[in-house]
């Protein structure tokens, strides 16, 4: 239940052994791959071992994204364009042997069925190509099919022309023409407040027809199919029929590759797969025949990954040393942070990732904030209906479903989660917001004692914050920081309490006395120890001073933890006052509409609860929790491994502790 050990792992090996070493390391998802390559440390030995330059070929990499681009346009192609009656047969996510899986793929069979994908993208561009042309003669013919016609008689010196010119000013224009006797003019059309016009003139006529047609704003338009509208507008509607029965035929033929599409995410995730090794080899030290890979791995995986290596390179290809990390590395980050958790902590670890990971030889504070969520979370709920709701949903989805690895983390950890909320709700006596007849605690009625329970867990995670600063820096040998960031602090607010109770509670002064002694005693670490510490005693004296003023913002830390009474209160008045608002409709809308409406109602107050109690329960670890232990800033481990973009690959060895 830490931050796990991990060790530096160098390999050397033939270059013909790479691909192999790459995809077992792939398989077995317990190593973190280094980029030597770029790493600036690296450059003064590689420039000596390596005289000649390293050797990388981007050939492969590039062919990759190229096969990728290809699967996802022909994927995106047949769902849209498919005939919608074929069903589409996407795959399920399942759990599958990485190396079967990649062994069984067939990268010639992926190419002939692009190949035949990609000629009925070409047919189907080309088909829409036609039709849009098609389309365009269509309308142009519709709209001069008045005109009888193309051309005019040249031999006899006249000439034809087609215009358009917006309605205001063909009436001014239409004038201008009959005024002139060399001049014809013709209305073809009025759409849209576009008038179209045949104009017939004599050529001599033509640099007045042309001032005229600028005067005017007139465009001109021409017939570049040099026939009439009415025999474009007909060979473009018979072509549309012919262009419609190939793009019926053409959908039925794409719709029927609906069921290749699993087929194709497969192969997906396969050269996935095979990209990040190609991707990871360009951080390899690659020479003519050597390469060199370095890497991160768990301590707990190495006896495993020993095995795992001479099992599939029993000739003892590959020679292999460890290093156990440096302060010079731990320090600058370069040691990666993996968690180590039981299985029922695990799922808590993405709060923790979700604020930071803790640094190498920071501790991890998932243990320690689990119980606290855990109780904050069902307390903020409180409903046994809810409870049992989450229970249902997140475990048929666990045992029913092959999710994704994050979404079953998630799953997890709102199946827990709902066990504290079941408690909670009977606790409360909550179910749906009706009140049980058995219960320990009303929050309509004991809202003062819910109170005081709220500020006493908030006192406990206070304390255990205290107690882990104070751990921190008994680690690091510090132990006057250990007294005054931990123990000196935890002096200050027992003694208050105590104090409080001899006054309040038990009417003691002796007790009273003792709780005064005891804070005082704390203070006076807290304002002595700096001054011990620091270079300037007086310096030291006043920042002293200043972290005493702190005790004030611990009155703030106490008041936050007020919400855990708030939000179980406040969520369960409202599912009551949903419940009274559906009661007071007549029998016959209660028992229709009403019903619909309570199920809306109530589910949107179990997506508001939820949401509530999720961030503000992760709000209280945050602020009042971990700002009195915690650091984070870590850099995450990340795992060597298969996208997994459509199905889990099993964790051959260790790859649970990723």
């Amino acid at each position: 239940m830490a931050v796990e050990a991990v060790k530096k792992i160098s390999l050397i090996l033939e270059k013909s052994q790479q691909e192999k070493l790459l995809q077992l390391l792939q398989a077995l998802q317990t190593i973190e791959i280094t980029d030597l390559v770029s790493d600036e440390e690296n450059q003064a030995w590689i420039k000596y071992y390596f005289p000649n330059g390293l050797q990388f070929s981007q050939e492969k990499l590039q062919k990759y994204e190229k096969l990728l681009q290809q699967i996802e346009t022909a994927i995106r192609f047949v769902k849209n364009h498919g005939n919608a009656k074929e069903k589409t047969t996407e795959l399920k996510r399942q759990t599958l042997d990485f190396l079967t899986f990649e062994n069984e793929f067939d990268e010639e069979k992926l190419q002939s069925r692009l190949d035949q994908l990609s000629d009925l993208q070409y047919r189907w561009s080309k088909m829409e190509e036609a039709k849009k042309e098609n389309l365009e003669k269509e309308q142009w013919g519709t709209l001069w099919q008045s005109l009888d016609a193309y051309t005019a008689d040249e031999a006899a010196n006249i000439q034809l022309l087609l215009g358009t010119l917006e309605d205001k000013t063909w009436l001014d224009f239409l004038s201008e023409v009959k005024e002139n006797d060399s001049l014809y003019v013709e209305n073809i059309f009025t759409e849209k407040q576009v008038t179209g016009f045949a104009l017939i003139y004599l050529t001599c006529e033509q640099k007045s027809v042309q001032a005229l047609l600028q005067k005017h704003g007139v465009k001109e338009e021409v017939n570049s199919f040099n026939k009439l509208p009415k025999q474009v507008l007909q060979e473009a509607k018979a072509q549309l029929a012919e262009l419609s029965k190939e793009e019926k035929k053409l959908v039925v033929e794409i719709g029927q590759q609906k069921k290749e599409i699993a087929h194709l995410q497969l192969a997906e995730e396969v050269i996935l797969a095979k990209k990040e090794r190609e991707i990871i080899k360009t951080g390899l030290i690659n020479s003519d025949n050597l390469v060199v890979l370095s890497g991160w791995l768990a301590v707990s995986d190495c006896r495993q990954f020993e095995d795992q290596l001479k099992t599939y390179f029993p000739n003892h290809e590959i020679y292999y040393t460890y290093a156990d990390p440096t302060e010079v590395e731990i320090e600058a980050l370069k040691t990666p942070t993996k968690l180590k958790n039981i299985g029922l902590v695990k799922p808590f670890e993405m709060l923790t990732e979700m604020y930071s990971l803790p640094q190498y030889q920071e501790i991890d504070p998932t243990p320690w904030l689990a119980p606290f969520y855990f109780v904050f979370f069902g307390m903020m709920v409180a409903d046994l209906g809810y409870g049992v709701l989450m229970l249902l949903v997140t475990t048929l989805a666990l045992k029913r479903i092959t999710l994704s690895k994050g979404v079953t983390r998630f799953m997890k950890l709102f199946q827990y989660l709902s066990i504290s909320t079941i408690i909670w709700g009977l606790i409360y006596g909550s179910c749906f917001g009706a009140e049980l007849p058995i219960y320990l605690l009303s929050p309509s009625k004991d809202f003062m004692a819910i109170f005081g329970i709220s500020m006493i867990f908030g006192g406990i995670q206070l304390f255990t914050g205290l107690f882990l600063a104070a751990k921190e820096n008994i680690k690091k040998r510090d132990y006057l920081q250990a007294v005054n960031q931990g123990f000196s602090w935890q002096a200050i607010l027992a003694g208050i309490i105590i104090a409080a109770a001899g006054k309040m509670v038990f009417v003691s002064e002796a007790l009273f006395i003792l709780g005064i002694v005891v804070a005082a005693i704390g203070a006076i670490c807290v304002l002595l120890i700096p001054a011990i510490t620091g270079k300037s005693k007086v310096g030291g004296f006043f920042m002293g001073l200043y972290e005493l003023y702190g005790v004030t913002s611990y009155i703030g830390d106490f008041v936050s933890y007020s919400r855990l009474m708030a939000l179980g209160i406040s969520g369960g008045s409202i599912a009551a006052a949903f419940n009274m608002l559906v009661g007071y409709m007549p029998p016959a809308a209660r028992f229709t509409a009403g019903a619909v409406l309570i199920v809306a109602l109530q589910g949107l107050n179990i997506f508001l609860s939820l949401l509530s109690a999720y961030v503000h329960a992760a709000r209280l670890q945050y602020v009042e929790f971990f700002g009195k232990f915690y650091n984070g800033g870590g850099r995450a481990f990340k795992t060597f491994k298969p996208t997994e973009k459509y199905v889990n690959f099993k964790e051959e060895n260790g790859g649970k502790n990723k």
